[in-house]
């Protein structure tokens, strides 16, 4: 099974692709650069995948674009949908706390985005399916200035790990890795840092904040995506000090794996290999160190709109697709991959 395009390995990356399955390499690889800047490589058949998959979400721009003439200009914005359905007690009868207009909105938004999200729209998008644009409104206007003003010059564990961190994301990109880019990325992972004590700052979030800044182009908007992420959109405590949301997360999904592929965990088990070895790292960073941008973006798309179960879908997704490689590896052979 050919893997879409793989983005080129940066220092500390194993020799595999970034589906976290062994990477072949042979004549005739291609490499160019995807729509955030990253670059991407992998056979022709993988480049011509990857632009068949562009050529289609360009084509679903069209609706887009279609639906916002019959529906008027940002009617994804309106703020009281989200992906969680409420129901009231009301004489005898449960009332959906949706109007008509509102609910097939919300449907048409969830068909849609798992079609593809144009990237010129997908922040203004992400601000108001996630929650981000409302949790913003909550606090003045100035807050972010204020915040990282406020905390400047402050050193505690969390901005020196911050510090050693950030010439280690993503080092082959032609903006994160400068010093303007560094500049940025610290000035968002300081600032949620002194805002949520509790979860400080975790590795991983380094990589999720530094796609949030390519994506919403906007130092102010990828801290209020990462904090709706943090505190509505993720499960509870997955970056706190003990990881007891991952730790949650690892078994969930191991259960979860059991049930869809029993022959795959079937033979994990038998050699005793612990699917956390790999998926820890998935969930962390949301697929953001694992998958061509394009593709973890898409995953994005649904998640800041459906919640944070499409992490196991597409996790499961992955060992399905190599369910076969996945037969054949033994311990030693899946440790020497991942």
């Amino acid at each position: 099974m050919a893997m879409l395009g793989t983005r080129k390995p940066v220092d500390g990356d194993s020799p595999r692709d970034r589906c976290g399955m062994q990477r072949t390499c042979w004549k005739g690889n291609v490499k160019f650069v995807d729509m955030y800047s990253f670059t991407v490589e992998g056979s022709l058949e993988e480049a011509n995948i990857m632009n068949e998959v562009r050529r289609r979400v360009k084509e679903q721009g069209r609706i887009w674009w279609e639906t916002e003439a019959s529906k008027g200009v940002g009617w994804y914005l309106q703020p009281h949908y989200h992906y969680h359905y409420y129901y009231h007690w009301d004489g005898g009868s449960f009332v959906s706390s949706f109007s008509i207009s509102t609910l097939t909105n919300t449907i048409l938004l969830k068909k849609l985005t798992r079609q593809g999200i144009p990237s010129v729209l997908r922040p203004k998008l992400w601000l108001s399916a996630s929650g981000a644009a409302k949790k913003r409104s909550t606090v003045p206007q100035s807050y972010y200035q204020d915040l990282i003003q406020a905390v400047e010059g402050m050193v505690t564990p969390a901005t020196l790990q911050i510090d050693q961190d950030l010439a280690r994301t993503f080092p082959t990109h032609p903006w994160l890795d400068t010093e303007e880019g560094h500049a940025s990325l610290r000035r968002v992972l300081v600032a949620y840092s002194f805002r949520d004590s509790r979860v400080g700052y975790c590795q991983g979030l380094n990589y999720v904040a530094a796609l949030l800044l390519l994506v919403m182009k906007n130092e102010e908007d990828a801290f209020w995506m990462l904090a709706v992420l943090l505190e509505n959109v993720l499960f509870n405590d997955c970056y706190a000090d003990n990881l007891f949301g991952c730790h949650v997360e690892q078994r969930v999904f191991k259960d979860f794996l059991a049930k869809m592929c029993p022959s795959i965990a079937t033979h994990l088990e038998n050699i005793n290999f612990d699917v956390s070895i790999v998926a820890t790292e998935w969930f962390l960073c949301l697929f953001a160190k694992s998958l061509p941008s394009e593709t973890a973006m898409r995953i994005w798309d649904i998640l800041f709109n459906e919640g944070a179960n499409i992490l196991f879908r597409v996790a499961l997704a992955i060992f399905k697709l190599e369910w076969l490689s996945a037969l054949s590896f033994t311990h030693e052979t899946l440790g020497s991959i991942l």
